[in-house]
């Protein structure tokens, strides 16, 4: 036997299967995995480029002033109506005084124009009276000069008496047409006058309203801007209120990805705060009608230079469910993922009605003016000489009449009218001196 045959190499090692066993399960499950996801994503939109976004209420004086107090911080929670900074109330004080003596003073000078009215009457009847005697003093003489009952000297000074008396009556005809065109159509209380200062106090008492800037909504303060001491006028922003009531997810899909997207259809939002164990459902409320980079405040200048193109994003805008939202809490510019179910596609990609409810308003500043109708009824009442009579239910109407009016006079006739008839009827002197 030979040595080679007595030694025998040994026998070569068995590899051991196992690797490649894993790596094979390993692929065909990367395999099958990968098949799933595209067979899933067929039927959805996805994109972990959207935001959470909400109304940023920014708080402004509505009258010039001087801060004297601030109310409320950032982080802090907010009703809607409460007080959150004073303005110095004392010039605005001023102004709502000297608007209700101007109201006064305004009230008895048109209740004297309505009395003057009374009294030009008056004027124009004595002057009547007194043309109507120098006119027939004079007939009366011109018949007596024929027979020198009279002088001429006399029968002149008739004359003179009667052109004075024409002219007095006239100038007082004239006055009483003025004062009556001046409260035409009035009363004391809906004279335009009074009106006009009437709308002054309220202007004055809004001002002095005003001075005390109210939330408008309910929510977190977000950002204090103003200090104490500070001068402000309207347009200064305060501070900045979040209602975290009212929040959405602003999407941006990529514009090949809107081609299946309806008004309507259901999406899945995880916020990265909570991560994948909390997950808000809500859906699509509308499509925005341009691209983030057409809308923005420099937007791209593709006709000039190189371009590259750029795949575009359209925000889309995802409603949420309001109790989800109450448990748990979004703020402003927190990160989201969005899945969108795109099977059904019978909603609109747009649409001429709306999709939610987008009425929003406030009602706290609603009794700024609350008191000032029956301050103006007291000014008025009290400065003509009247007991306050308070409606029945609510304010009285504008303009609204607490004496009865005054019935026009009729304006006697025209000298001239006068004397000519006088002159067609002849006079007792006369009839006496052709006996």
């Amino acid at each position: 036997m030979s040595e080679n045959e007595n030694t025998g190499g040994a026998a070569p090692a068995k590899r051991n299967p196992m690797p490649l066993i894993v790596l094979g399960v390993l692929v065909i499950a990367g395999v099958c995995f990968g098949i799933y996801r595209y067979v899933a994503g067929l039927g959805h939109a996805v994109t972990d480029d959207a935001y959470v976004n909400g109304n940023l209420v920014r708080l402004t004086p509505q009258v010039s002033g001087t801060v004297v107090a601030i109310n409320a911080d950032e982080t802090q929670f907010v009703k809607q109506g409460q007080l959150l900074v004073q303005l110095d109330p004392r010039d605005n004080d001023v102004a709502l005084a000297q608007a209700k003596a101007n109201l006064g003073q305004t009230v008895r000078e048109v209740a004297q124009s309505f009395a003057n009215e009374k009294r030009d009457a008056a004027t124009v009847s004595a002057q009547q009276v007194q043309y109507t005697q120098a006119t027939q003093d004079l007939e009366r003489d011109r018949g007596l000069v024929a027979v020198h009952g009279v002088s001429a000297e006399a029968l002149q000074h008739d004359e003179h008496t009667q052109a004075s008396a024409r002219a007095a009556l006239e100038q007082a005809q004239a006055t009483l047409a003025a004062t009556r065109a001046a409260i035409a159509g009035t009363t004391p209380q809906s004279h335009p006058r009074v009106l006009q200062a009437e709308a002054s106090l309220r202007s004055a008492w809004l001002g002095a309203s005003r001075t005390k800037v109210l939330a408008p909504v309910s929510g977190y303060v977000v950002r204090r801007a103003v200090q104490l001491g500070q001068q402000v006028a309207p347009g200064t922003e305060m501070l900045a209120i979040v209602p975290v009531d009212s929040m959405w997810i602003d999407a941006n899909f990529k514009e090949n990805q809107l081609r299946g997207l309806r008004i309507g259809q259901p999406a899945d939002v995880e916020a990265d705060m909570y991560g994948s164990h909390v997950a808000y459902h809500g859906k699509v409320l509308g499509l925005a009608a341009g691209t983030g980079s057409a809308l923005a405040v420099l937007p791209a200048q593709n006709a000039s230079g190189n371009w590259i193109k750029i795949v575009q994003r359209l925000p889309v805008r995802i409603g949420l469910d309001p109790k989800e939202l109450a448990e748990h809490p979004l703020f402003l510019g927190l990160s989201t993922t969005v899945n969108v179910d795109a099977h059904d596609q019978n909603g609109a990609a747009l649409s001429q009605q709306p999709a939610w409810q987008v009425a929003l308003n406030t009602d706290a500043y609603a009794a700024q003016d609350q008191g000032v109708e029956d301050e103006i009824r007291g000014i008025v009442s009290s400065n003509l000489n009247q007991p306050e009579a308070a409606p029945a239910s609510g304010d009285a109407p504008k303009g609204a009449s607490l004496t009865p009016p005054i019935a026009p006079r009729s304006v006697p006739p025209s000298p001239a009218a006068r004397a000519r008839d006088i002159g067609q009827q002849p006079s007792a002197a006369g009839e006496v001196a052709g006996k």
